[in-house]
């Protein structure tokens, strides 16, 4: 009996251990996860700037390398008018990194044998079948052609898609639809169909055009798993992953811990709170029926360092793994060919901007790492070669200064290790 006891204890103490190694712990120093703890000093300087300069209202960072955190502090104020500091664990509205998440779910679903990655979206969004391209003439009138090929999963994953934000034809109410929140009785279905009636900028397959395409393969989701996006994030990605500080709607009484949105379109402007109701209060007001899948979520930094360190660790994360090694290798993988993010010289994967040997935005950056934003001014790098994770979030928008705040947060971090 004492025998069968001891292993039970013994099993007891080796799973905790193993879910506590899985989970994060701080580095006992710097140095021991790679890291110049003078050199490592700048980071704190330069988020201290920002906010002392009147540059940002506030900050978040969080840096981890081998699974062990080297930095996690909070900088400035929640809330500028009301004094209220910033706490680690406030909420951000994350926009455009709730690409990687729609992302996870497409692939998640691709291993279960749903679909595969080149197949047409029209088999699962019939709406899709024949699209169309918008063909600009010379006199500034529009025609429509036939496009010369399907629109397929993988292209709306890389955005080559031909699928757009701003689209020409916009104003016409046919084919207006909400970019990136609604406070309006919107559903992820009707919104998508919308998105499906507009013609392409160019024919599928031939040319980077980022815009709505995680929305519609949000929509996949739904059609093929019979869950709501919400549901289907929750269930199969936030509770396996511990990230239960995110949402597309918030919960009353996590709606507090929402920061304030503000607006600082060119450098000499002052901070000032945004002007769009809908940008500043889509989480906890209005229908919350829309789940946008390129756009919707609202998160803290500790929840979203999970989701990257799942990337990381090559689909596992706190003993859940809920993706195979070979398919998390293709977040890392150029997927566009020749193609290039914009005046960025990088390529891009599977809802990711993987950065190349010759890039215009990594700086110091390991070619090979993978990064991606949002328009309130978040943005998160994850580097497989130096086993890093990093990340920095703010809101503001327009934001004269989003360019500077991640790429000086990025390379403050890389000229730290050692």
């Amino acid at each position: 009996m004492k025998s069968i006891l001891s292993i039970l204890v013994f099993t007891f103490i080796i799973v905790s251990v193993r879910a506590q190694v899985a989970a994060f712990l701080p580095a006992p120093t710097p140095e021991s996860a790679g890291f110049d703890k003078d050199r490592l000093k700048r980071l704190d300087n330069l988020m201290q700037d920002f906010i002392k300069s009147g540059k940002a209202p506030n900050a978040v960072t969080f840096v981890a390398k081998g699974g062990k955190i080297v930095h996690h502090q909070a900088y400035g104020f929640r809330n500028l008018d009301a004094k209220m500091p910033l706490q680690k664990d406030d909420i951000f509205r994350i926009a455009s990194q709730s690409k990687l998440v729609t992302s996870i779910a497409v692939l998640m679903l691709m291993e279960e044998g749903k679909f595969y990655l080149d197949e047409p979206i029209a088999r699962y969004i019939p709406t899709f079948a024949n699209p169309k391209v918008l063909v600009t003439k010379e006199d500034g009138s529009h025609e429509l052609r036939p496009a010369k090929g399907a629109i397929t999963i993988r292209q709306l994953l890389t955005h080559t898609a031909g699928i757009p934000y701003e689209h020409p034809l916009q104003e016409d109410p046919t084919y207006k639809v909400p970019f990136f929140a609604s406070m309006e009785a919107d559903t992820l279905k009707n919104v998508v169909d919308k998105i499906a009636a507009r013609p392409l900028l160019h024919d599928p397959g031939m040319g980077f055009t980022y815009g709505l395409n995680s929305d519609v393969l949000g929509r996949l989701v739904e059609v093929v798993s019979g869950k709501t996006l919400a549901a289907f994030f929750r269930e199969r990605i936030f509770i396996p992953l511990d990230m239960m500080d995110t949402y597309f709607y918030l919960p009353v009484e996590k709606a507090g811990r929402l920061v304030e949105l503000y607006s600082k379109g060119q450098e000499s402007d002052p901070l000032t709170v945004n002007s769009n109701e809908t940008y500043r209060k889509f989480a906890t007001q209005g229908a919350k029926t829309f789940y946008s899948g390129g756009a919707g979520l609202v998160s803290t930094i500790r929840d979203y360092a999970r989701l990257c360190q799942f990337v990381l660790n090559k689909g596992t994360f706190n003993g859940n793994r809920l993706l195979s090694r070979s398919t998390c290798e293709l977040f890392f993988r150029n997927q566009i060919g020749d193609y290039r993010v914009w005046d960025r010289n990088d390529g891009f994967s599977l809802g990711l901007q993987v950065i190349g040997p010759d890039s215009h935005y990594g700086d110091n950056a390991t070619p090979g790492a993978v990064t991606w934003g949002g328009m309130y001014c978040s943005e998160y790098t994850i580097d497989a070669k130096e086993d890093l994770i990093m990340l920095v979030f703010t809101n503001v928008h327009p934001y004269a200064h989003y360019s500077d705040f991640v790429r000086k947060f990025r390379a403050s971090v890389y000229q730290a290790l050692r």
